[in-house]
């Protein structure tokens, strides 16, 4: 006699949820481990891809630059998104802000000495690859006054840089408040090929192309030691915007809005796969 009940389940027989979702949790917690080293070599390899071809964010440590750039003392100095491509293509130019290598000649004061800890040498190391500013790197921040083939000289009856006799228009120009809003004259000089003649625009607060090596040809850059062109201030937040480019050799007709906003734009499509990279490893290793 065949029983028409249906059949009951045993006990045993019913699958355990808790059973079949702890292989799949520790798979994941295994395959995160396995991946981790894979995920860190990557986002080094591309953090140093992108600071070696692409871009890099420098830290502004001296009042030269003031107001255009931040670096005066005891606030925080501005970190700003240096373009690397644009000079594979094309030589600095008259109005442009620069970062470069000193040359022999100059002497920076600003180096600070190395950790003594090996824990934060290995640290500032670390920090390097990734792009990160370090504090004894021998690097200047300037804006491009002239270059080879240009005579430059100050000043004129009005106290104005003058570029082959004609007299600049640099609206970036600072002055400390209560030093006197006058320039610090010097002779006539010849720029020779592939060399550039920088200042700072604090005008009296920089030692540039006027008193690095004694001034001279010994004070000028040469093309070749310029690492890039400062685009954007990425930080502190209440400083972010586009470096001015103001061409003090011409007299600007007055540019549509949205082409002031590109330099802007630009440094920030730059700047933001950095932050995002740094954040997502971040992230891995919280969790």
């Amino acid at each position: 006699m065949v029983d028409d009940a249906p059949e009951q389940n045993q006990p045993g027989d019913e699958p355990s949820s808790d059973a079949s979702d702890k292989p799949a949790k520790q798979k994941k917690k295994g395959n995160f481990w396995k991946e981790l080293p894979v995920l860190i070599l990557v986002a080094f390899g591309l953090a140093i891809g992108i600071q070696i071809f692409l871009g890099r964010v420098y830290m502004i440590p001296s009042e030269s630059m003031e107001s255009t750039l931040h670096g005066c003392t005891d606030c925080y100095g501005d970190r700003v998104l240096v373009d690397k491509v644009t000079y594979r293509f094309t030589d600095p130019a008259p109005g442009d802000v620069i970062v470069f290598r000193g040359p022999p000649s100059w002497q920076n004061d600003f180096i600070s000495a190395e950790p003594g800890n090996p824990i934060s040498q290995g640290l500032s190391w670390l920090g390097s690859l990734v792009g990160l500013p370090s504090a004894n790197e021998e690097d200047f921040v300037k804006r491009v006054i002239a270059v080879g083939g240009q005579t430059v000289k100050c000043c004129d009856e009005q106290n104005r840089v003058t570029v082959d006799g004609k007299p600049l228009d640099e609206p970036y120009k600072h002055y400390d408040e209560g030093s006197p809003a006058e320039q610090e004259s010097f002779e006539e000089l010849k720029i020779p090929d592939g060399m550039l003649f920088v200042l700072g625009d604090n005008r009296n607060h920089s030692c540039d192309s006027r008193c690095q090596g004694q001034g001279g040809l010994n004070g000028l850059v040469p093309v070749d030691d310029v690492i890039g062109k400062a685009r954007v201030i990425v930080l502190p937040p209440s400083r972010w915007g586009g470096v001015s480019d103001h061409n003090p050799q011409t007299v600007a007709m007055g540019a549509p809005g949205w082409q002031e906003n590109v330099p802007l734009g630009l440094g920030i499509v730059g700047a933001w796969p950095l932050l995002l990279l740094g954040r997502r490893v971040r992230d891995r290793f919280r969790r």
